[in-house]
């Protein structure tokens, strides 16, 4: 008999009420469904959800339990807009809140993405918004066939430098990804499976069952095989952190703390129609207006 005692795993039902404020947590079989969300609606982009990410993935990745994650947002948008009051916060210190929570957290959201959780991830997005990186960077991601990416940083007066910049880059190209962000080119779905950033297209009503369609055929091989296979396939996304992810946020931090970039409501009609409008013909197609902050 050992000395001491395994420390104890965390619970699921202990962190599903943990989280629940940022997250929806279900799981069944082994798969867990995480949607993000404000206020059970649309994400509205916080320094709290920031925070919480990565530390829900660091303890959905702790539990054995698990065996394939999906991430995806409630409604019909991925990050549809952001919390003014929240990052109204960083005027009162912008080299704390620029480090704490932007450079620290919004490194860590990849990082434990990546390195934490040892098991599949299916990227889940339900329609048009920012920092997509989030969906990109699982191992498969899927999107509904109204959606639509954008990196709307250089618009913004910001370096593309957080996480977006080492997606577009691994999975684009150097050329693509570098027009990507210089221009903020809106990429619709189709688009976006053309330059593979996402492996499929599927009706907005059948999102989910496909992701679960998905997941259940990971399932269905054996544990060992499967996590093993998440580690063979999972080394590029390890070397595009460590090439250029601490660079990219230390860069957009330095050029923000350098340069005062102001929110989103007060830095022009131009780069507000680039980050909310698309173009009339999206509209059109009911692709919701999405926004972006720092970091």
């Amino acid at each position: 008999m050992s000395l001491t005692n395994y420390v104890p795993t965390p619970k699921f039902e202990e962190y599903k009420e943990l989280f629940k404020e940022h997250f929806e947590m279900e799981r069944n079989d082994g798969i867990i469904v995480l949607r993000m969300h404000t206020l059970g609606g649309d994400v509205q982009w916080n320094f709290e959800l920031h925070r919480a990410i990565w530390q829900a993935f660091r303890t959905v990745g702790s539990d054995p339990e698990h065996e394939v994650m999906i991430l995806t947002t409630k409604g019909d948008t991925w990050i549809a807009n952001i919390d003014d009051s929240s990052f109204s916060k960083e005027e009162e210190d912008r080299p704390y809140y620029s480090y704490e929570h932007m450079y620290f957290d919004g490194r860590q959201m990849l990082i434990s993405l990546i390195h934490d959780i040892e098991i599949p991830t299916i990227g889940v997005i339900p329609g048009a918004g920012a920092h997509t990186e989030l969906a990109l960077m699982c191992d498969l991601t899927i999107c509904s066939d109204n959606t639509v990416l954008i990196d709307p940083h250089f618009d913004l007066g910001l370096v593309p430098g957080d996480g977006i910049h080492s997606a577009f880059i691994e999975l684009m190209g150097v050329k693509r990804a570098t027009y990507a962000m210089w221009m903020c080119e809106p990429i619709d779905a189709q688009k976006a499976l053309q330059y593979g950033l996402v492996n499929e297209v599927v009706p907005r009503a059948k999102l989910m069952d496909r992701a679960q369609e998905i997941a259940k055929r990971l399932l269905s091989k054996k544990r060992t095989t499967r996590r093993m296979s998440v580690q063979v396939m999972r080394r590029p996304w390890k070397q595009r952190i460590v090439d250029d992810l601490d660079a990219g946020f230390a860069m957009e931090m330095h050029a923000y703390l350098c340069d005062k970039p102001q929110h989103r409501d007060r830095i022009g009609e131009e780069a507000v129609e680039t980050m909310e409008g698309f173009t009339e013909s999206d509209r059109k197609k009911g692709i919701r207006h999405s926004g972006h902050a720092q970091g």
